[in-house]
């Protein structure tokens, strides 16, 4: 068995997804850092792109191939989420 060069992408997302995961447990990022986020982000779209640069049938992959798009939905809801929060504490009044 040779590695493809989408295997090594994927292989790359799954790094960065355990090791985000790690260093959560680690209490080394908090769920909403933006580190954390993009993390989980970029990791799942290389798994996504992993996916679909193989030569399986999508048929075949449905059930990875839907929890990466829900991965990358929840990760930019972090994303926003995050961002919303941080404006608005730099544009909050600051307390006497």
């Amino acid at each position: 068995m040779s590695l493809q060069w989408f295997d090594f992408v994927g292989l790359a997302g799954v790094l960065l997804v355990l090791i985000a995961y790690y260093l959560l447990q680690a209490g080394k990022l908090h769920g909403a850092s933006i580190g954390y986020q993009l993390a989980n982000l970029f990791g799942s779209i290389f798994i996504l792109v992993s996916i679909f640069a193989s030569p399986a049938p999508l048929s075949e992959v449905v059930s990875p191939t839907l929890m990466q798009f829900a991965w990358i939905s929840i990760s930019l809801y972090g994303l926003w989420r995050g961002l919303r929060d941080r404006a608005a504490k730099l544009t909050a009044p600051a307390k006497p």
